[in-house]
């Protein structure tokens, strides 16, 4: 699994003009889902995001976690992360999971996420218009497979 994350103040997603989701401070978590993904991904994936100092204490250093600041997350379905380039200028998306595995990923990432932060999520598939203003900046990629 692949995760884009945004530190923000706040970030809303809209649907046909129709706001679907928002969140105050917390992060806003891009999440691509590959062909090769699998539980224990999903769950490396999840202890990272909710455990990543990036926001800050007292010092204005980055020591505290989304948790600590009691923070929400706001979670929108994105295959482009799986987008290859190597050939040509149309990429590929052959490393993305097919919706029928990747909408259950999608689904138990966000039902395990709930447990331990309040999460907001956008619509799998659809076209979703996302605002929100970046803390810092603050964005990480952060993919499963390399650990990093």
């Amino acid at each position: 699994m692949r995760a884009v994350i945004q530190r923000v103040t706040n970030a809303s997603l809209s649907v046909d003009d129709k706001l679907v989701s928002t969140i105050d401070q917390g992060l806003l978590v891009y999440l691509g889902i590959g062909i090769d993904d699998e539980d224990t991904d999903r769950d490396w994936l999840i202890n990272k995001i909710v455990n990543m100092r990036i926001f800050s204490d007292g010092e204005g250093k980055m020591n505290l976690s989304v948790q600590e600041i009691h923070g929400q997350v706001l979670v929108v379905s994105q295959f482009t992360l799986y987008a290859s380039t190597k050939k040509g200028n149309r990429p590929s998306y052959l490393r993305s999971a097919k919706p029928d595995i990747a909408i259950p990923q999608y689904e138990q990432f966000l039902a395990n996420l709930k447990k331990i932060v309040p999460t907001q999520s956008g619509i799998f598939g659809a076209d979703m218009q996302v605002t929100y203003t970046n803390d810092g900046p603050i964005t990480i990629t952060i993919d499963s497979r390399h650990k990093e």
